[in-house]
């Protein structure tokens, strides 16, 4: 699953502007305490059996931080990645 979000991520890069992906995601090196707040929230739904990665999820996600879903995903993506790896 990891892989597919990965190639998912990769992806998507090409897709968008690179320049508003790169703001998006130095926010979550700037705002170290946001991202574990949203590491919190994921083991919240871990906790109940849901994935990072599923729609709840990134619903969550797209609309605390006003993105759209493909933007949410990569958001959590990279959160995940420099914060909380335990996430699943």
């Amino acid at each position: 699953m990891k892989s597919f979000l990965f190639l998912l991520f990769l992806i998507s890069n090409s897709l968008y502007p690179v320049f508003s992906q790169s703001n998006l995601l130095e926010s979550v090196k700037k705002n170290p305490n946001e991202a574990k707040n949203l590491c919190n929230k994921f083991r919240d739904f871990n906790s109940k059996g849901i994935s990072a990665s599923s729609d709840k999820a990134i619903n969550y996600v797209s609309n605390k931080k006003k993105l759209n879903p493909v933007d949410a995903e990569i958001f959590s993506i990279y959160v995940i990645g420099l914060h909380c790896p335990d996430i699943i």
